[in-house]
């Protein structure tokens, strides 16, 4: 399937109602399936990667559970599954049986677990054999997927004896590990994390509620659209200033690329207002999901960068540093990577779409949602596999309509 995208023909004027964040929600939802008491969850978000996490809990009793492309159910599946009594296989899609899950089953393996590779070594299928876990100082790379810790720690309260977590080499992700700190601390749990140590008593979670706030990387797409679209303003809902979501530096990232930003009583109102930025360079290790989102901006706006910090980037739903790089290159922009770490480009080229071009999504969500609003700028657009964007926004599509992007 594919679309094609044209650009609005009037000024975007509008309020938008953003899905919730996926990341709150996901691990709101091992939180609760572990809590013997009642949590409520409100606003849950309704994307495929959280649907694919409440079905994994309907089917506890399945022999097989199925979670597809999402990496963040295996991750927290992986270690949640190694406590929870019965046999069973985790296995996903051709793509996540090609993505690394041997660093936390490591750890998991030194605590007692028993985890087996079915297939290939290192990587799903693995069957777990759920049973109790001990306790002990553990070292875990921070340079891996900020996941695997996020994983081992949300079960920790549940091990026999404290946990304690040494965290070496560089920590990608940081503010994803302290939104799991502060959510297991809200419900309950003595958890401190100091320098590179983290501390985790052995406890249970509280029951309680919560209220889950909008998606940040989700409001990223909007800031995009604003800082292409003159006189255009948006106001996105549900996003709040002290927000758990590393990713609310959005408002930060874009006050000199064409967007302006200022909180209200429902969410955040952005507005579009002139460029000041003649070159831009951010180390995107702790917010790396807005890396695509940044790099399709700044080509758009012939603003030449440098983009570090992108370790991970390539074992995701797809490689994306890679992806970046073929699909500007169709358009005639060449981007460089110095070890598939980085992107950086001279700003010196424009981009010029060729007849009949596509662009290629690769099966990932964020490839879709960050090359849409470039139809801004080449007025139309042909994107391949739309429906990726249901991992993370399921509802994009048709909120692009309702600001005047017309979608066929």
């Amino acid at each position: 399937m594919k679309i094609k995208i044209s650009s609005p023909n009037k000024e975007i004027s509008s309020f938008i109602s953003l899905p919730a964040s996926k990341s709150i929600s996901n691990r709101m939802l091992i939180i609760r399936a572990l809590c013997d008491e009642r949590i409520r969850l409100k606003n849950i978000s309704t994307s495929r990667d959280s649907e694919v996490l409440i079905d994994a809990f309907k089917n506890l009793s399945n022999a097989t559970i199925d979670i597809g492309a999402t990496g963040t159910a295996m991750r927290f599946l992986t270690a949640f599954l190694s406590i929870k009594s019965g046999d069973r296989v985790l296995t996903g899609s051709k793509r996540m049986k090609q993505r690394p899950i041997h660093e936390l089953v490591n750890i998991l393996k030194e605590l007692g677990a028993q985890i087996e590779y079915t297939d290939k070594e290192g990587y799903p299928p693995i069957k777990i054999t759920g049973t109790t876990l001990t306790a002990k100082p553990i070292s875990i790379k921070g340079n891996i997927s900020s996941q695997y810790i996020s994983s081992l720690l949300m079960i920790a309260p549940y091990l026999d004896n404290d946990l304690d977590i040494q965290i070496t080499d560089k920590i990608l992700s940081r503010d994803y590990i302290w939104m799991t700190v502060k959510l297991m601390q809200q419900f309950g749990i003595d958890i401190e994390w100091y320098k590179n140590i983290i501390k985790v008593k052995s406890g249970k979670y509280k029951g309680g509620e919560i209220i889950v706030e909008s998606d940040w990387s989700s409001a990223s797409y909007w800031f995009e659209i604003i800082s292409l679209s003159k006189t255009s303003m948006v106001e996105l809902t549900g996003l709040k200033p002290n927000s758990l979501q590393g990713d609310s530096i959005l408002t930060e990232l874009y006050k000199t690329i064409g967007v302006d930003s200022a909180f209200t009583n429902f969410g955040i109102r952005i507005k579009n207002i002139p460029t000041t930025c003649a070159y831009f360079e951010y180390d995107f290790t702790n917010c790396p999901d807005l890396a695509q989102t940044l790099a399709a901006t700044l080509v758009a706006k012939q603003i030449p960068f440098k983009l570090t910090g992108l370790d991970n980037l390539s074992i995701k739903e797809t490689d994306r540093i890679l992806a970046l790089i073929t699909e500007f290159e169709k358009v005639g922009i060449h981007l460089n990577s110095e070890s598939n770490c980085s992107l950086e480009w001279n700003g010196n080229e424009s981009i010029v779409v060729p007849e009949n071009h596509i662009v290629e999504t690769y099966k990932d969500h964020r490839m879709a949602l960050a090359f849409a609003p470039l139809s801004i700028v080449t007025k139309e657009l042909v994107i391949s596999n739309p429906d990726v964007v249901v991992k993370s926004y399921p509802k994009y599509w048709g909120d692009l309509k309702s600001v005047g992007f017309n979608i066929k």
